[in-house]
C-alpha cells in the first residue's frame, strides 16, 4: 500500500516541484525510515490511519538511533512533504504533522576565510602549470560569486556574460539566477579558456562546460574539496577549508561591508532570508550600524 503512494511521492518530487536526483533520493529515503518503523512496530498501519501520535513515537525512535538533531530534523521535513502531498492528492483528509515538533537545533556560525586567508589561499596555486590556471580561475569564480560546489562545476560556457559582467547560475532545483562576476575571476577564466582549456581534448557531451580535467571531463565535487585541501595545506592554514568555505566567505564579506541582505540572499540564491540573516551575526557590528543609519532615534 505504501509503496504506491511513494512512487507517486517521487513522481510529484519530480515533475511538480523540479527537485534535484539528489534531494528526491533524500526524501525517499526520510519516508523509508518512517515506512520501515510503522511496518514493524506500528503492526503495519494503514497510511489513512497514522495520527501524530504515532508520529510522535516515531520522533522517539530515531531520537534513540543517537541521530543528531539535524538528521532528525531533515527526515521529519521529509516526512512532512510527504503528507502534505498525500493531503493534496487527496489520499488522507488531514495531515498529522501539523501540530508535530522538531527537535532543536543549535544554529551554529558558518566557518569563513578573511581577506588575508584568501590571498594567502590564492598565492599557494602554482601558476606555472595548466590545473594552476584552471584552480585560480576556479576558486576566483567561486568566490566572486558565492556559487556552491555543485553549481561550478556545472557552470556552462554559454551562461557566461563576460562583456557585462554576469553570470548565469543553475542553482537548487535547477532554478536559475544572474550573478554579477568581478574583474579578477573574469581575467583568470579568459587566461585559462585562452591558454589551458584550448588544449584539452573534450569529452563528448562536455562541450560547454567550462571548468574540466586533464581528460576532458567536468570537474568533480571531490575534485574540488582536494583541490582546497591541497592548498589550504600549502598556505598553512589551519581552519577546515571545504568547498562551501568560500560561498561563506563571500556572504560574509558582502555582510560585513554593509550590503543588503536582500541583494545577498538574490546572488546566494536563497530561498528564503532567514538563510541568508545567519551571516549577520559573524558581525555583531553589522547590526549596531544598520540601527545607526537607518533608525531616526537610535544614538541621538
Amino acid at each position: 500500500m505504501w509503496d504506491a503512494y511513494i512512487k507517486g511521492f517521487k513522481a510529484y518530487l519530480q515533475l511538480e516541484r523540479n527537485m534535484s536526483d539528489n534531494t528526491v533520493e533524500a526524501y525517499l529515503h526520510d519516508v523509508a525510515i518512517l515506512a520501515n518503523y510503522i511496518a514493524t512496530d506500528e503492526s503495519g498501519l494503514a497510511l489513512q490511519s497514522v495520527e501524530l501520535k504515532h508520529l510522535q513515537t516515531f520522533i522517539g525512535h530515531i531520537h534513540e538511533l543517537e541521530l543528531s538533531a539535524g538528521t532528525q530534523s531533515r527526515i521529519l521535513s521529509g516526512v512532512r512533504s510527504f503528507f502534505s502531498y498525500l493531503v493534496l492528492e487527496d489520499v488522507i483528509k488531514k495531515d498529522p504533522t501539523e501540530l508535530l515538533e522538531s527537535p532543536k537545533l543549535k544554529r551554529t556560525l558558518p566557518d569563513v576565510l578573511s581577506i588575508a586567508e584568501l590571498d594567502q589561499l590564492f598565492a599557494a596555486i602554482d601558476h606555472s602549470t595548466p590545473e594552476g590556471q584552471r584552480n585560480r580561475a576556479l576558486l576566483e569564480t567561486m568566490y566572486s560569486c558565492g556559487l556552491r560546489v555543485s553549481e561550478v562545476v556545472s557552470l556552462a560556457i554559454s551562461h557566461l556574460y563576460l562583456d557585462v559582467g554576469f553570470v548565469r547560475v543553475v542553482g537548487k532545483g535547477n532554478k536559475e539566477r544572474l550573478v554579477p562576476i568581478g574583474d579578477d575571476a573574469v581575467k583568470y577564466i579568459k587566461l585559462y579558456r585562452e591558454h589551458v582549456r584550448v588544449h584539452v581534448p573534450i569529452k563528448k557531451g562536455q562541450e560547454d562546460t567550462l571548468f574540466l580535467n586533464r581528460r576532458g571531463s567536468a570537474l568533480s565535487r571531490v575534485m574540488v574539496f582536494m583541490i582546497l585541501k591541497d592548498l589550504a595545506a600549502k598556505a598553512g592554514i589551519e581552519k577546515n577549508v571545504h568547498p562551501h568555505i568560500l560561498r561563506h566567505s563571500f556572504a560574509t564579506h558582502l555582510v560585513e561591508a554593509g550590503a543588503d541582505l536582500r541583494a545577498v540572499q538574490e546572488m546566494m540564491g536563497h530561498k528564503s532570508i532567514t538563510t541568508t540573516e545567519i551571516y549577520t551575526h559573524l558581525d555583531r557590528g553589522y547590526l549596531r550600524q544598520t540601527l545607526e543609519k537607518y533608525h531616526p532615534r537610535f544614538g541621538r
